[in-house]
């Protein structure tokens, strides 16, 4: 015998825990933006401009790994 579960259309979807950033992603958004605003200020051309995005973005995890590389010593 095979039980049927009912199903209501005014059901609610289920609420997923979203784990992870939490403020370093704000860290993280805040170094990107001020990394991106000193490299383009800097550009004078249009291909500086651009390695200044692409600087931007690796430029927070390089400095993080080198403060944690720190302060491990």
């Amino acid at each position: 015998m095979s039980e049927k579960k009912a199903s209501t259309s005014n059901s609610r979807p289920e609420k997923t825990a979203m784990h992870g950033a939490g403020i370093t992603g704000g860290v993280y958004g805040m170094a990107f933006i001020g990394a991106l605003v000193y490299h383009l200020q800097q550009a004078t051309t249009f291909w500086e401009g651009v390695l200044g995005l692409v600087k931007s973005v690796g430029w927070p995890a390089i400095l993080t790994y080198k403060v944690f590389e720190f302060l491990n010593q």
